[in-house]
């Protein structure tokens, strides 16, 4: 029996109801909700004391999922990704299916498909994507273990997950690359 069965379960019922939970990803620990639920990308953004001009990540399970979330995919992203070995999160153009607060004004939406086994069952079960932002206040270090994450964020979330939380290998935020129109890739973080 899989060990992070309670925690997915507890982090549906979360999400359901429009709540956000602190959790591990393929990076660093995340504070996450439904990707399509405004209310709840708010809830986020109050609890990190960030504008909404920064968007977040919105993760999902499988490459066939893009389809439903940007408009004209450029697809031949598949097979850069397939050569990056760092999780890495991709700019889209033509976000759609999405909770306004998590679209860029611009249009674009950053997603990265997770590999982490938890992450895809969790967002497999729920059939939608989700919110994967770091977990921290605006402005202080990303948290690369669970112990480093501060109680004002640990305390401000309805559900924290248990699983993997005594890891002390030290992640790190993913890649983020912009897929241009012609096909040419800009990192944006390395």
């Amino acid at each position: 029996m899989i060990e992070y069965l309670n925690d997915i379960e507890k982090c549906l019922e979360v999400l359901e109801n429009g709540g956000i939970f602190l959790y591990p990803t393929d990076t660093i620990w995340g504070v996450g909700c439904d990707a399509t639920n405004a209310t709840a990308v708010a809830k986020i953004y109050m609890l990190k004391k960030r504008t909404e001009e920064k968007s977040m990540i919105i993760l999902l399970a499988a490459d066939k999922d893009l389809i439903q979330y940007v408009t004209q995919p450029d697809l031949s992203v598949l097979d850069y990704l397939q050569t990056i070995i760092k999780p890495t999160t991709v700019i889209y153009e033509g976000a759609t299916g999405l909770a306004k607060n998590v679209i860029n004004k611009d249009g674009t939406v950053a997603i990265r498909i997770t590999k982490d086994p938890f992450c895809r069952q969790l967002i497999n079960q729920f059939k939608k994507p989700i919110v994967s932002t770091s977990a921290n206040v605006s402005g202080y270090p990303p948290p690369g273990i669970f112990s480093t994450i501060g109680n004002e964020i640990k305390n401000g979330v309805d559900y924290v997950v248990q699983h993997r939380k005594n890891d002390m290998l030290t992640a790190s935020p993913s890649a983020i690359v912009r897929w241009n129109k012609d096909g040419t890739v800009s990192v944006i973080r390395s």
